[in-house]
């Protein structure tokens, strides 16, 4: 397969496959019947909606969403509908899990439920695939949004999941890097030392078949003038595919700043449980949730294999 380039590329390619179904907890929400329903009808995906049915209707005559051919579990509050959801996934109806309208605390802790969840063995982390009009591929960005202060080993795990979305965008050999704010390993820059450190995990195999350069800045992680201006001689750096950030912080500033500042649309997907996760955000345009789902679905096909 071809390395898809652009979101418009994703949803090309999940039309092509056979579609994966999410199950959407808590789908009496406009907005997320909205995204829903764009990527029903697009072939994209399939869903199930799972919580209080006669509100799910009405969201979804409100959304102008035809429910004739879906199916709709019905469950009372968040509490059985976060429940029945992650049933669905676990027993293999549905692929993806989705959060609507169920609160985020009540929606994790069904995933991590350690009996009847979705927990997996790895930690659980967010990846964006952001499209940005400046660059000419997919950027692969993590973790704005689960994992505060990762510690390296945590940082290992939340490499390795963004690598699982790389290859399941068809990047064979995902370019990695880890952005700080300087490209030479400083002691008093502690996440240099760490990328240092992954550094030498890459170079022992420790991540699979990718390539890995850090630490770098983000001008030579993604500018091919930088790197010649800077005489940098990497095969990651001014090309690179995915980009760990330091902390939630700085991952969340460059996620902020490339929508609003660079106008770019991504899809997200939280890795690191069984199956992937939707997690949007209300702040999130109805460009990205669809893509959201477009990403996921592609994930769990490529998990599938």
């Amino acid at each position: 397969m071809e390395p898809i380039r652009s979101l418009e590329q994703l949803k090309k390619h999940a039309r092509d496959l056979p579609s994966s179904v999410i199950s959407v907890v808590r789908a009496d929400e406009v907005e997320t019947l909205l995204a829903v329903k764009e990527a029903v009808e697009g072939g994209m995906v399939d869903c199930i909606l799972v919580g209080p049915e006669e509100e799910i209707r009405k969201a979804a005559e409100e959304a102008d969403f035809d429910l004739s051919n879906i199916r709709i579990v019905n469950a009372a509050d968040d509490k059985e509908s976060a429940a029945k959801g992650v049933e669905l996934v676990r027993n293999g109806e549905a692929q993806v899990l989705m959060k609507g309208l169920v609160a985020t605390s009540t929606f994790l802790k069904a995933i991590l439920d350690k009996e009847h969840g979705l927990r997996g063995e790895g930690l659980l982390s967010h990846v964006a695939a952001f499209d940005v009009p400046a660059y000419p591929k997919l950027l692969v960005i993590t973790d704005a949004a689960m994992n505060i202060a990762p510690n390296l080993e945590q940082k290992k795990e939340i490499l390795n999941n963004a690598v699982i979305v790389s290859k399941a965008l068809g990047i064979e050999v995902p370019k990695c890097t880890y952005v700080c704010a300087k490209e030479v390993p400083y002691e008093k820059m502690p996440c240099t030392m760490e990328a240092a450190e992954m550094q030498k995990m890459a170079d022992a195999g420790e991540f699979g078949d990718i390539l890995f350069h850090g630490p770098l800045a983000l001008d030579l992680a993604v500018s091919p003038v930088s790197v010649k201006i800077k005489k940098i001689e990497s095969k990651v750096a001014g090309d690179a595919d995915v980009v760990l950030m330091p902390d939630i912080e700085a991952a969340n500033v460059l996620y902020k700043g490339l929508i609003f500042l660079a106008n770019a649309e991504l899809g997200a997907v939280i890795m690191g449980a069984k199956n992937p996760v939707i997690l949007t955000s209300r702040a999130d345009s109805a460009e990205s949730k669809l893509c959201s789902l477009v990403l996921s679905g592609v994930v769990a096909a490529y998990q599938e294999k």
